[in-house]
């Protein structure tokens, strides 16, 4: 598919591994000029190695005066900004109410939510000198159901929804698209650690925890990095041009958690 991306300028936080490296290539892939940020150096070695023509920085976006100083980064080598993917995010705690600690609490709202918002107010002014830009948001499926121990990740991602719709109606004048995507359970080492942490909450073993989160998706199946990818390319690209204020889910249809 031609997704019309030659070019464009994109950041993509937590780019450098996992669902957001996929991200990064599937940009660089397309021909846009990709900037990542993430809090390995390993991994960020790995990428400029990679991609020694695009930009990365190591940054925790939930701390404030970091993302000012990568978006300074950012803007001074490309001179702009036409697609902010938001993609940092954590697993948080799997534990009961009671058991949350409030830091473990406020560390995933800080990683999940504050890192979100640090990353738009610098980008939108940014964004909004561009002739075609987009937001994409990483919800989950959590982000449209209840996960029983789970809570501050499932509350920052329903968050996060909230977030996209309210901007795709405040930016929409300014032609900026606002999307959210919403992955179910994506295959790999991440997924493996939350299947862990959760059979071990509630004394199952592994192999069944995981049977069990294949069996909620009408699919029967995990989806991959790539699937993600591909949506989050569609609705930056000229095929996506009307699509703004929704929550994509990529899940293979999970009806519950």
């Amino acid at each position: 598919m031609e997704y019309g991306l030659k070019g464009r300028r994109v950041l993509v936080t937590a780019g450098a591994a996992g669902i957001g490296r996929t991200i990064a290539d599937g940009f660089i892939a397309a021909g846009a000029a990709v900037h990542v940020c993430d809090i390995s150096e390993p991994a960020l070695a790995e990428f400029r190695a990679t991609h020694p023509d695009h930009g990365a920085t190591r940054t925790d976006v939930s701390e404030r005066v970091q993302v000012d100083a990568l978006f300074r980064e950012v803007e001074e080598r490309w001179g702009g900004l036409d697609v902010l993917v938001n993609n940092a995010g954590i697993a948080g705690p799997t534990a009961a109410v009671e058991e949350i600690s409030d830091a473990d609490w406020h560390r995933t709202v800080a990683v999940n939510l504050d890192s979100h918002f640090y990353c738009l107010t610098r980008a939108v002014p940014m964004l909004k000198a561009s002739q075609d830009a987009s937001i994409v948001a990483l919800s989950s499926v959590a982000g449209r159901l209840g996960y029983a121990f789970r809570l501050p990740y499932a509350a920052t991602k329903w968050a996060i929804v909230g977030m996209v719709k309210s901007l795709a109606i405040e930016l929409g004048k300014d032609g900026i698209r606002v999307n959210a995507v919403l992955p179910g359970v994506v295959q790999g080492p991440r997924i493996e650690a939350v299947i862990s942490a959760r059979a071990g909450a509630l004394g199952v073993p592994y192999d069944e925890m995981e049977a069990e989160y294949r069996a909620k998706a009408s699919l029967g199946r995990m989806v991959t990095a790539e699937d993600i990818a591909n949506t989050i390319l569609f609705v930056c690209s000229t095929a996506g041009r009307n699509v703004s204020g929704q929550a994509l889910s990529v899940c293979g249809n999970i009806v519950a958690l």
